[in-house]
């Protein structure tokens, strides 16, 4: 992927391993990018650093830790008028919902290698806002305009992956911060546990439509759970929404109704346990524009973050509903909208394109990886064991033995790969990074003696021991000279 300046948004609280953050850095020097970084320090910090990046022409902010800190980067992207930044992602928290749909390895340095060999793809963004407030006194009744909006600048009013309104916002809101860092998704299942017996169906209304006048409505009932879906995935494991695409102009709608009591029950326990609920009981709407009045006490979610309704409101409609007193009686009408290729970011290369209902259009291949084979220059065979040979010494001198964590193709320069890796400095016993920049121009000795082209360290697994030799930055980038393999 062609990027000159990266940020790298840090969150030290999402429980990943910060001990591979110069290995990282060593990767993405290795495939010429300039990265900066910056720790979050609390909530919404996220946001506000991701929006500073964008607003200095970053050309690619990543995020590193879990869904909760990819939305904020998200959401600080998507306020910055006039941005280009491409959103990236190290994976760092409990469920990494998103690295998973898309194939981005748990691994920081294997996901580092994944984000250099990426393409830069547009994608649609959810956006949510509060339309109106209704209370049991129509004489309070606030319209759409600006009485309701919400005047806090980063509130989480984008969403990539889903949203939610009902039983998963609830249990997310009572799930321990500090739990989920310690037993990651059991504490979701412990917090599952007090808020069941907790849990009822709630009135529901759904429009569909561009503007309030146009709209119309589509479903009314009760309901247990309603999930807005970018993406399939729910959960990390069931999809509720399996007809989404990234890229398809429209979010998709799953309606987990009540039914009797005893389904109602056995629907919610199959949300919590991450089984897709019983399909005679779920409804679907698909639409770019989707309205939900619900009862203003229940709980929303946005891409595994509770969100609290108050941060959609202004000061006066936070007033009113305060002086409400039982939020059950007061309805709320959220208005959800598809911003249709609104967002570029990383995509593997090697991605299948589940997500996406349109193909790359570069005339590229999807999976850079399966480079052109190029030829290594012709040697004869008596003389292979000899150039062997006369490398060896020099190798062993520089003592530049590596440990292969893992290759990558850098797609922006033909026949170039980057190795990543680990090597021991013999006087200290320190374990350093290096990331290995192989190119056409390197050779490359097999441990048979023979000579092979660049492509061939593709090959290359996890945990072999391999020899170079050349000049090494201060990053632990090797520009090999020469290799033995």
């Amino acid at each position: 992927m062609r990027c000159k300046h990266a940020y790298l948004v840090i969150n030290p609280r999402a429980g990943q391993d910060l001990t591979k953050l110069t290995d990282v850095i060593a990767v993405f020097s290795a495939a010429g990018w300039k990265t900066d970084n910056a720790l979050v320090e609390y909530g919404g910090h996220a946001t506000k650093l991701a929006a500073k990046a964008a607003a200095q022409g970053y050309d690619l902010i990543i995020a590193h830790g879990g869904d909760g800190t990819l939305n904020e980067v998200v959401n600080g992207v998507m306020k910055t008028k006039g941005h280009s930044s491409i959103v990236g992602l190290l994976p760092g928290g409990t469920a990494n919902q998103w690295a998973h749909e898309i194939g981005v390895p748990p691994d920081p340095v294997q996901a580092a290698l994944t984000l250099v060999n990426s393409d830069a793809r547009e994608i649609d963004i959810g956006h949510i806002e509060v339309q109106a407030l209704t209370f049991p006194d129509v004489t309070h009744h606030q319209e759409q305009g600006k009485k309701v909006q919400t005047a806090h600048p980063y509130v989480r009013d984008h969403f990539l992956l889903t949203a939610g309104l009902g039983i998963d916002a609830a249990v997310i809101s009572h799930t321990s911060k500090s739990l989920k860092q310690h037993i990651g998704r059991v504490a979701f299942d412990i917090a599952a546990a007090k808020e069941l017996p907790e849990q009822h169906a709630f009135a529901v209304e759904i429009g569909v439509g561009d503007k309030q006048k146009n709209s119309h409505q589509v479903w009314h009932g009760e309901a247990l759970q309603l999930v807005l879906g970018n993406t399939r995935r729910y959960a990390d494991v069931v999809e509720l929404t399996p007809d989404a695409y990234i890229d398809d102009g429209v979010l998709d709608l799953c309606v987990i109704a009540a039914g009797s009591p005893l389904s109602a029950v056995q629907q919610a326990a199959s949300l919590l346990l991450r089984r897709k609920p019983d399909n005679s009981t779920t409804e679907y709407v698909r639409n770019a524009h989707i309205s939900i009045t619900v009862p203003a006490s229940i709980q929303l979610q946005v891409d595994g973050s509770a969100v609290d309704l108050t941060d959609y409101l202004s000061e006066a409609a936070h007033e009113a509903l305060k002086q409400a007193g039982d939020t059950t009686q007061v309805m709320v009408t959220y208005r959800i909208d598809n911003l249709s290729h609104a967002l570029p970011v990383a995509i593997p290369c090697t991605y299948d394109n589940t997500l996406f209902r349109a193909a790359l259009h570069d005339g590229r291949k999807q999976d850079t990886v399966q480079q052109p084979e190029e030829k290594s220059a012709p040697q004869q065979t008596d003389k292979r064991i000899d150039v062997f040979f006369d490398h060896m010494p020099a190798l062993l001198e520089n003592e530049r033995k590596v440990t292969v964590v893992g290759v990558a193709p850098n797609p922006e320069k033909t026949h170039t790969y980057i190795v990543a890796g680990t090597r021991q400095k013999q006087s200290t016993g320190e374990i350093k990074p290096a990331a290995i920049c192989v190119s056409d121009e390197t050779i490359i000795i097999k441990r048979t003696g023979e000579t092979c082209s660049s492509s061939q360290v593709k090959e290359l697994q996890q945990g072999e021991l391999i020899m170079v030799e050349g000049s090494e930055s201060k990053r632990g980038v090797i520009r090999a000279k020469r290799m033995i393999i």
